[in-house]
């Protein structure tokens, strides 16, 4: 009787967890917002961030200076509230920007 007991309360509570995850916006659809404001350099620099590329190899891929590479980087992060590369990279995940392999 235990058992049963449990297994009705264990799928109420799966039922609620289910019902609220359903109600809460896509993480991924709030965050890809986030990119809205970003131009489509930016865009690109901020999908080679993520990839790991250093400022010299962007700038090179790019065909841009290690200066406006820079600026890029900096309004990235200013734009996206990001302290640093690390975050930078995190928002590119969590957005769907690019994509693990």
């Amino acid at each position: 009787m235990v058992v049963s007991t449990d297994a009705t309360v264990t799928m109420t509570i799966t039922e609620t967890l289910m019902a609220a995850a359903r109600r809460r916006p896509s993480p991924m659809a709030k965050s890809s917002q986030q990119l809205t404001g970003l131009t489509d350099r930016e865009v690109e620099v901020l999908t080679l961030v993520a990839r790991g590329w250093s400022n010299q190899e962007i700038s090179e891929s790019l065909y841009v200076t290690s200066a406006t590479t820079k600026t890029h980087v900096s309004r990235l992060l200013m734009k996206l509230g990001a302290r640093d590369r690390a975050q930078l990279i995190v928002i590119a995940y969590e957005t769907g920007l690019v994509s693990a392999g």
